[in-house]
């Protein structure tokens, strides 16, 4: 207990030599050594406010305008004018409020302090036939590993022997454990929960999902926010008032206490201390659900969002292509055109090859494996089957062997697979790109917060990008546009801030542009996590609105600190400018002001229901 008093004695050291100074001055009350104590508590309260002096002048010659002048001011003229006492009760506020503000950043970093603990340390490696403990860090690409029950993933791998479950939570924030198997990738620092893997490793432990996490989080920490911003708007206005009103109550009675009664209780600790609070607060509340907010400028951006534009595949649909309707042609039955499309596409590697095996699979078709099966880059496959050519692919694909498609099958918006048997056209799959499950009601939850602006940006075709638009109510579509083109498309926004929602590398040039940039699901992708604002390590685009709910949240916590700060301020100025109150009681209740303001400012990091 002693060791933890005398850590947090050098840590918050100006609080700490306060409040000895202050005890100090008690026992030289109580044995009447009162020149003694004045001395001690007016040379104190000077010195302390020197950081404030050299703190101010610095804010100065940078051109901007702080709040310290009024703390400076009370802590001089109580000096002056022999209210030793109300000095140091006015430095005692301005120390413990400094020093909860770093118990704040402390208890903020300690999700950061949490990564850096569980990366993973060593790793079993293959070196020829024997497996030596190395390093994590001298793992590279391609080098064979052990990973036993029990144990961290040290760097990201493909599963090559074996399977287990892995607990990826710190990665994720998914509770439930994930199976792995042959051939499935396995990220790093993610536990295995049951037996022993052997995997080749994708990257080294640098280039890692897991250290790219926290290269994020450093920079998130490393980067100053600028937490004073929404105090400025404030402190002018504030500062000029309170000179006024002590002002005229010197003026109007002649005596200069007067000055010093109200000033004292002017002094700006809840407009210094309840922004960066809260803001520290709500990012770290943040990080909880795997939220990164770069910076305290984009909190108070995305908290204001006008426009919010998103990306169509990944973002607002799973990115994943799915089996969406099979139609039979002539004798052929929606089960036999699958069965026989999934007996040639097992043998592909494409994404709508797997579609169609795992719909079969889904379904419950017998897939026969066809033999000789002969792809033909960009267009399908084809393999013989008792005498008959069978092909599956593309349109083209099948006009260019003779097959006739009726005139009644157009091409439409969906991605669609041909199969042909001989010369005749057996039927055709359609693909869909399905929405995610928490689109629509994530997307009603941001209408909700004011955001009626939306837009939808992508590179495709205008029917596919309507098709997904349409049912969740964004009227607002751009197709087929490049890079170039949605960097064109947010600058021709009006009302902003403009946010925009994407996933991948392409990206990364529009994330970049727009006032606030939300990469979805990135787990430390460097292109996109590099350009975003605000990064989103969990694939939930559910998290989206969760992100502008936590940053309103804290910006109206912010505020209302600041105002109740102000308005008690003002009261008391008021109060006290009657004369009837000693400047000591004045710093003691300023106290009791700092307290409410501060502990409202910590309601940011506290649980709230954002349902």
């Amino acid at each position: 207990m002693f060791k933890r008093a005398a850590r947090y004695g050098r840590q918050y050291w100006q609080l700490s030599l306060t409040t000895m100074i202050i005890i100090v001055s008690l026992i030289l009350q109580l044995v009447h050594w009162t020149t003694v104590e004045h001395w001690l508590l007016g040379t104190v309260s000077l010195l302390m406010a020197i950081p404030l002096v050299v703190e101010m002048w610095q804010n100065l010659r940078g051109g901007s305008y702080g709040l310290d002048i009024l703390a400076v001011t009370a802590i001089v003229a109580s000096v002056l004018l022999h209210q030793y006492w109300a000095a140091i009760v006015i430095v005692l506020m301005l120390t413990g409020g400094r020093a909860l503000e770093t118990y704040a950043k402390r208890r903020a970093r300690s999700e950061l302090d949490t990564l850096l603990r569980s990366a993973p340390q060593q790793a079993h490696v293959f070196r020829g036939r024997k497996v030596v403990d190395v390093a994590a860090s001298s793992i590279q690409p391609g080098d064979k590993i052990i990973i036993k029950p029990g144990e961290l993933v040290p760097v990201d791998a493909t599963i090559i022997e074996g399977s287990s479950s892995f607990d990826e939570a710190s990665l994720t924030g998914e509770s439930l454990p994930a199976s792995k198997t042959v051939n499935e990738q396995v990220l790093s620092s993610a536990v295995n929960l049951e037996g022993a893997i052997t995997a080749r490793a994708l990257h080294s432990a640098a280039d890692s999902q897991y250290q790219q996490i926290v290269k994020l989080v450093k920079a998130a920490a490393a980067q100053p926010a600028p937490f004073v911003r929404l105090a400025d708007r404030f402190s002018i206005p504030f500062t000029v008032l309170s000179f006024a009103i002590a002002g005229a109550a010197w003026a109007l009675s002649g005596h200069a206490i007067r000055f010093l009664e109200v000033i004292v209780v002017a002094t700006p600790c809840p407009l210094l201390l309840a922004t960066p609070i809260a803001f520290i607060s709500g990012m770290s509340r943040a990080s909880r659900y795997g939220i990164i907010v770069r910076t305290g400028s984009a909190l108070e951006r995305l908290a204001d969002i006008q426009t919010i534009a998103f990306d169509k595949t990944g973002t607002l649909t799973q990115g994943k292509v799915a089996v969406g309707k099979v139609t039979a042609l002539g004798t052929y039955t929606s089960d036999e055109v699958l069965g026989l499309a999934a007996s040639l596409e097992q043998s592909s590697n494409h994404v709508l090859a797997k579609a169609v095996v795992d719909a079969a699979t889904a379904a419950g078709l017998k897939i026969n494996r066809a033999k000789h099966v002969r792809e033909i880059p960009g267009h399908g496959l084809q393999t013989s089957v008792k005498g008959h050519v069978v092909l599956v692919g593309q349109r083209r694909l099948l006009e260019d062997h003779g097959v006739t498609i009726p005139a009644s099958i157009k091409p439409g918006h969906e991605t669609t697979t041909y199969i042909a048997v001989g010369d005749a056209l057996a039927g055709y799959i359609t693909f869909k790109d399905e929405l995610r499950p928490e689109t629509a009601t994530t997307l009603t939850k941001l209408r909700k917060f004011g955001i009626v602006n939306m837009l939808m940006i992508t590179g495709d075709s205008q029917s596919t990008a309507e098709a997904v638009a349409t049912p969740l109510g964004i009227t607002e579509v751009r197709a087929e546009a490049l890079p170039a083109d949605k960097l064109h498309a947010l600058d021709a926004i009006t009302k902003r801030p403009v946010a925009f929602v994407g996933d991948g590398v392409n990206d990364a040039p529009v994330l970049t542009a727009a006032d606030i940039g939300i990469a979805l699901g990135a787990r430390g992708s460097t292109a996109a996590s590099e350009s975003a604002d605000v990064v989103i390590m969990r694939d939930s685009f559910a998290l989206v609105a969760l992100a502008v709910a936590i940053a309103r949240r804290t910006f109206s916590i912010a505020r209302q600190s600041i105002l109740i700060g102000i308005g008690l301020s003002v009261a008391l100025m008021l109060m006290f400018a009657t004369g009837r109150f000693s400047p000591l009681l004045g710093a003691i209740i300023q106290e009791v002001v700092d307290v409410i303001v501060i502990l409202n400012a910590l309601r940011a990091h506290t649980s709230k229901d954002f349902a």
